[in-house]
């Protein structure tokens, strides 16, 4: 593993080169998650339920009643759109 020495830097200049670093880490993170591809991952029923910290049943209930929808072939199995999920939920007023 390489060494990093700071010679002379002021912890200033130390607080703002770190800034920088997260800053490009999350700027790339932010670009992965707005990708289109990312925005239509497919979830299975587990895993929708789980994103949405709900049971089975609720999912079943909420796609029975058109708050989310499913997709699948045949109807054997059943998955869900991440981008619909997250436009499902709505800004509740405080």
């Amino acid at each position: 593993m390489d060494k990093i020495q700071f010679i002379q830097t002021t912890p200033e200049q130390l607080a703002e080169l770190i800034k920088e670093g997260v800053k490009s880490e999350l700027d790339i993170l932010k670009k992965e998650l707005l990708h289109e591809n990312a925005n239509d991952e497919l979830l299975t029923r587990e895993q929708a339920a789980e994103l949405l910290h709900i049971n089975l049943s609720t999912l079943w209930a909420w796609t029975s009643k058109g708050k989310v929808s499913a997709y699948g072939i045949s109807g054997a199995r059943r998955y869900y759109k991440r981008s619909e999920i997250m436009e499902a939920l709505t800004l509740l007023k405080k």
